[in-house]
């Protein structure tokens, strides 16, 4: 699978996404994606609430999340939640 990491600006805010080049196919870190529409100071917090939240509604919505490593703000990669974008 050979993929490319990069960074989007929203409003001065750093998303971390991801170009899978076999599916052709761009995912993004949700945690970001969050911090960005929420405004949320611990939107990884805000995530894993929502999480326990939909599945104790019976949301099928968690089973189409995956985990990619995204590089962090260490220079580390590590296993985080993204979605991939869907076109309409």
């Amino acid at each position: 699978m050979k993929q490319q990491q990069a960074l989007q600006l929203f409003e001065d805010k750093k998303v971390r996404t991801l170009w899978d080049a076999e599916q052709e196919k761009w995912y993004f870190s949700i945690v970001d994606t969050i911090m960005v529409l929420t405004g949320s100071s611990i939107p990884k917090r805000y995530w894993t609430d929502l999480k326990k939240k939909l599945v104790k509604e019976g949301s099928q919505l968690y089973e189409n999340i995956v985990q990619l490593k995204m590089q962090s703000a260490d220079g580390k990669y590590y296993k985080t939640d993204v979605a991939e974008l869907l076109s309409l």
